[in-house]
């Protein structure tokens, strides 16, 4: 496992060092994306209202408070990123992220479109949206307000959000099929190991 502090926009070269397993700690510039945004690009086919290429996506849905004229971020935690699962695909080959960042793991289509277009996914800590707001230095910018605070996309400043742990990385290795077939050939042992145990009072 190594440790990479990285910006953004981030680089195929930056992306490619990193692997499943690794922590990331990740500064600059990153847009929350739930569902509502996730539909908006892709169902809809409206276009990003920013270039994407080379950011990280957020799934997140931050609570902010107004302050004159700006925004503050007083807490953000990630969204369980499976649910975007039927978008990510085509949401990372449209747009050109380089990283997701969310709760969980994701499938093997994300899996495969990160490996076709050079991107990783990681997920944070639950529990830690207060701590998380920390790390945002500024809000840049909100896009599609309409859609409600949660689901809006926030342009945010960060500075070493982290500990970010990579479960997909460039190559298309992913965790969740790494650990899910460790559970299976377990799974198989135990029952081979009972079968062979309850045989002797057969």
């Amino acid at each position: 496992m190594k440790e990479h502090h990285v910006r953004t926009p981030l680089r195929l070269q930056d992306i490619n060092q990193i692997s499943i397993g690794d922590i990331v700690y990740l500064s600059g510039k990153v847009v929350t994306g739930r569902d509502a945004v996730h539909r908006k690009i892709i169902e809809e086919k409206v276009d990003p209202p920013i270039d994407l290429s080379g950011l990280a996506l957020f799934h997140a849905g931050p609570v902010v408070k107004r302050e004159g004229t700006e925004w503050k971020i007083i807490a953000i935690g990630s969204t369980t990123s499976m649910r975007m699962e039927k978008y990510e695909a085509e949401f990372i080959k449209k747009t050109g992220i380089r990283m997701i960042i969310g709760k969980g793991f994701m499938g093997e289509k994300t899996a495969g479109a990160c490996a076709e277009k050079g991107c990783i996914v990681g997920l944070l800590p639950g529990g830690c949206a207060a701590l998380f707001s920390k790390k945002v230095k500024k809000v840049i910018d909100v896009y599609w307000a309409d859609l409600g605070v949660p689901e809006a996309m926030w342009v945010l400043e960060v500075e070493e959000l982290g500990p970010i742990y990579v479960t997909i990385d460039s190559k298309g290795e992913n965790l969740y099929d790494l650990r899910r077939r460790s559970l299976e050939s377990l799974g198989r042992a135990v029952s081979e190991r009972l079968y062979h145990d309850l045989s002797r009072f057969i």
